[in-house]
């Protein structure tokens, strides 16, 4: 017998995503969608005064933009419509709401686009100790009974029941970082940080205020229409303000965070961009001295490098898909003590197995610390192969280019845990599709330029024929 699933309603259809709710705001996630959805989260939850006497409680954060405190309020009447409760934490990178969410053990909702230009808004949602929504873990039913509460006038009319209180995250926040990543302090670093004009200019103040640094920052100013450049680090040229600036003032590192924060990059001494994959390798590296033989993750589209350095230094690599929630699921399942993305996204298990690009910079910051060298030579070790970066074409048919050029590289080792991996001896290449756009994601590794340069070309003729 098929179960007929409720409609959604097509207004959410267009932002409700894979990993969380998005779209431009408010012409399409507006303050009615939005509280429909603080009403459904607080049902999937179980925060409802009908579940929980005198109602549970949501924790809420927001970003910049200036759309946020009229998604924040809605949301929050959404909630305690239903009797829920909330805790505002106000102004928030995404990972101090994680933190928020797994120190009170509640569960958290965040308004944020994260990288998304100015005209974007979001929600991130997670259940009580961080952990993840995504749509095939509560998304999708939230998405349903919105679709309910939207068809149903009463509802939207209902009284608030639930209760509202302030409190204010950020020293906790800032001090838990310092327990579980100690920065020695026997050397003092040159650092400077890029906020993009987002929420690392509201968190970076409070977690570098104890550290033994010299700080140049780069547009600390909280604006949500990001005037200097896009808070998206993983687009390189929105980096070249801080390269500058690097080298201007002679700084050991760069540290450049998205409009959310809970993403970092860094740049090393000279000015160049150090890969994510080598930043998941050196932390797994410093987690397998506290906890040797432990489990660390990282996606389909890191470098090989990665699992060689864990295998290397007695770990154990385990290869996921690309996503925070597949992510954090896996971490879950098989106690992993850290994973990587080569997005720039840092998960941490005693971070309630959380993604945080501040912990990512302290890891950095300490491992330049102990030594008396440069940011180019810590990582040496760890930058082994050539990366072309994530290249996007256009395509109409996904499945049947993706099957093409399996057939084409039938000779040689494939795998489909994300997308299409092709492996020889000396490169590999994966093949995703966007869960948003009509796009195939390539990326290729080599052994070399040359060897990265020609595999590049050839899959990217058969992917655009």
């Amino acid at each position: 017998m098929t179960v007929s699933r409720p409609t959604i309603d097509p207004r959410l259809e267009a932002v409700v995503k894979a990993y969380d709710v998005r779209g431009r705001s408010p012409e399409q996630l507006d303050p009615t969608l939005t509280r429909a959805l603080g009403e459904a989260f607080a049902l999937e939850t179980g925060v409802d005064s009908a579940t929980v006497e005198g109602g549970g409680t949501v924790v809420i954060g927001h970003d910049m933009r200036d759309t946020s405190p009229d998604l924040v309020a809605a949301f929050s009447d959404g909630v305690r419509a239903r009797g829920g409760n909330v805790i505002g934490i106000g102004l928030a990178s995404t990972d101090l709401l994680y933190f928020a969410s797994g120190d009170l053990d509640l569960p958290g909702a965040m308004i944020t686009a994260s990288h998304n230009p100015a005209a974007y808004n979001g929600i991130k949602l997670c259940r009580a100790g961080a952990r993840p929504i995504g749509y095939d873990s509560g998304l999708s039913t939230i998405a349903e009974t919105a679709t309910s509460i939207l068809t149903d006038s009463d509802v939207q009319a209902a009284p608030l029941a639930g209760t509202y209180r302030e409190l204010d995250a950020l020293s906790r926040y800032a001090a838990y970082l310092h327990e579980i990543v100690p920065v020695p302090p026997a050397r003092r670093l040159r650092v400077v940080a890029d906020a993009g004009n987002g929420m690392a200019g509201h968190t970076v103040p409070s977690v570098f205020a104890t550290l033994n640094v010299d700080l140049t920052p780069m547009y600390f100013e909280l604006d949500g229409t990001f005037p200097n450049h896009d808070a998206n680090p993983l687009d390189h040229s929105t980096l070249v303000d801080l390269q500058t600036k690097v080298r201007e003032v002679g700084a050991d590192i760069g540290l450049a965070f998205d409009g959310d924060a809970d993403r970092c990059f860094v740049v090393d001494e000279r000015g160049d961009v150090v890969s994510p994959s080598a930043i998941t390798a050196l932390i797994a590296a410093r987690a397998l001295v506290t906890t040797p033989g432990a489990t660390i993750l990282h996606n389909v589209i890191t470098s090989r490098a990665v699992p060689e350095i864990i295998a290397e230094n007695g770990g154990i690599a385990v290869r996921t898909p690309v996503g925070h929630s597949l992510i954090k699921a896996e971490m879950a399942r098989t106690g992993a003590v850290f994973g990587g993305e080569h997005s720039g996204h840092f998960y941490f298990k005693d971070f309630f197995l959380a993604d945080s690009g501040m912990i990512a910079a302290l890891h950095v910051m300490a491992a330049l610390a102990e030594t008396d060298g440069t940011v180019s030579g810590l990582m040496a070790e760890y930058e082994r192969y050539v990366s072309s970066g994530e290249i996007n074409s256009t395509v109409d048919d996904a499945p049947a280019v993706l099957a093409e050029l399996a057939r084409v590289y039938t000779d040689l080792p494939q795998d489909t845990l994300d997308g299409l991996t092709v492996t020889s001896d000396s490169w590999w290449f994966n093949v995703r599709a966007s869960n948003t756009e009509p796009l195939l994601r390539l990326n290729v590794e080599g052994d070399d330029d040359a060897t990265m340069a020609r595999v590049r070309d050839e899959v990217l003729a058969i992917i655009r024929a």
